[in-house]
């Protein structure tokens, strides 16, 4: 996996920051991710203000893209609010994964259950049959 990182030129602490923080998130998922890519930039340009633009794009196969960003103040801030938002959608993805596998032992489990009353006790479950001679 890939993970790139655009639009800061002289934050070095951040970049190592934004990419340990990423490959730490998703190391977690059930699939390797295909690629991440953060992108910063100013959207108010030298006007300054709340302006600072965070956009996290992760890739994950057979999933469509999932892109999250944030506003604030400074780029660091921007991360953050990215990241959390991020987060927050990786849990889904694996909650929905985690519900998927779930759903044949729900059924198999409910079977069970309906059927245990109605069970003979010591009854084999199939008869045996003499051979003929």
């Amino acid at each position: 996996m890939t993970i790139a990182i655009r639009g800061i030129r002289q934050d070095s602490q951040l970049t190592a920051r934004a990419a340990a923080r990423l490959e730490a998130a998703l190391a977690s998922l059930h699939v390797a991710p295909i690629s991440a890519r953060v992108t910063f930039f100013d959207d108010n340009g030298p006007r300054g203000g709340l302006g600072m633009r965070c956009a996290i794009s992760v890739g994950v196969p057979y999933r469509p893209l999932i892109r999250v960003d944030h506003v604030a103040l400074t780029s660091r801030l921007a991360f953050d609010g990215a990241f959390a938002s991020l987060e927050r959608q990786l849990e889904r993805y694996r909650q929905r994964n985690r519900d998927i596998k779930r759903r044949p032992k729900k059924y198999f489990a409910a079977k069970r259950l309906l059927t245990a009353g109605l069970e003979k006790p010591g009854a084999p479950a199939r008869a045996k049959r003499r051979k003929a001679g």
